[in-house]
């Protein structure tokens, strides 16, 4: 009897759960908070926290290989390495691959774990992870406009980037983000297939004025700071997704649950994992 009586309240609370939406966990640089940033091992330990999203950056060294680097010119205090030349774009993949970006733990991250010896990865070989589960990549395509000696014009980059994606079949679970609405503009008419990102920081905009100046972005990125549930609401109106960065403490996050946003990117994916675990949400 008293089954009877709980059993359609058992079931109605785990419909409302499954009906909720789902915030996806991007984990930002893999997830620097635990593991040197844009390295293997980070991204192999947000894969195995359970995020729903790698986050990454992008740059193209001298021989055109997409290489995953925060920073144009190697950041020195994340890494270490023969010394001279650090522009990314002006060193080959073999001089690259000469700096060890796992040695140093960042100042920023007192629980971050080195990983001696972790080389800054070809994108290749981050998306070579993609059979390890059905997470997704959000790539960033990184630029420096008023330096346009640090990147490939923008047709070429946008080239470079779709031609990576297909050849690891991953059209699907690519999402490709900027701050430079050219790149994605280019990549809409080189790979219309793919799936853009606005990125934003700055002072509060419209986010479906965003999408439109980034090529009709499907995806509007900003800053946390910047979310609203208007800004929010607006944005869904308009068929947009929001997915801001980068919020990792537990009062960020709740804010941007109330907001209602889709995905957030975050230095600590298994933290957030864990947060929207404890409130019923995953």
């Amino acid at each position: 009897m008293l089954l009877a009586r709980t059993l359609p309240l058992l079931l109605g609370l785990m419909m409302m759960i499954d009906s909720a939406p789902r915030i996806l966990v991007q984990g930002h640089r893999g997830a620097r908070t635990v593991r040197p940033e844009n390295t293997l091992p980070a991204f192999e330990y947000a894969i195995e926290a359970g995020a729903d999203v790698l986050e990454l950056d992008l740059w193209v060294t001298a021989d055109n290989v997409l290489v995953v680097h925060h920073d144009p010119l190697i950041n020195t205090t994340i890494c270490e390495g023969p010394g001279g030349e650090r522009a990314i774009r002006k060193l080959t993949l073999e001089q690259v691959k000469q700096w060890d970006c796992g040695s140093k733990k960042n100042p920023e991250f007192p629980r971050q774990e080195p990983r001696p010896g972790a080389r800054i990865p070809t994108l290749d070989e981050v998306l070579a992870l993609a059979p390890r589960g059905g997470f997704r990549f959000n790539i960033e395509m990184k630029s420096q406009p008023a330096r346009p000696e640090l990147q490939p014009p923008a047709e070429e980059y946008a080239r470079l980037t779709a031609e990576a994606i297909r050849k690891h079949k991953l059209e699907k679970r690519v999402i490709v983000q900027s701050f430079d609405f050219a790149l994605l503009r280019a990549l809409r008419s080189v790979a219309p297939e793919l799936r853009r990102a606005a990125l934003y920081a700055g002072l509060p905009r419209d986010f479906t004025e965003l999408s439109k100046e980034a090529g009709d972005a499907p995806i509007v990125s900003p800053h946390y700071s910047l979310v609203t549930a208007e800004r929010v609401k607006q944005a869904h109106e308009a068929g947009l997704e929001v997915v801001p960065w980068t919020a990792n403490t537990a009062e960020l996050w709740d804010k941007l649950i109330a907001a209602g946003v889709d995905s957030i990117i975050t230095d600590d994916p298994k933290g957030l994992i864990d947060h929207l675990r404890a409130k019923g949400l995953r």
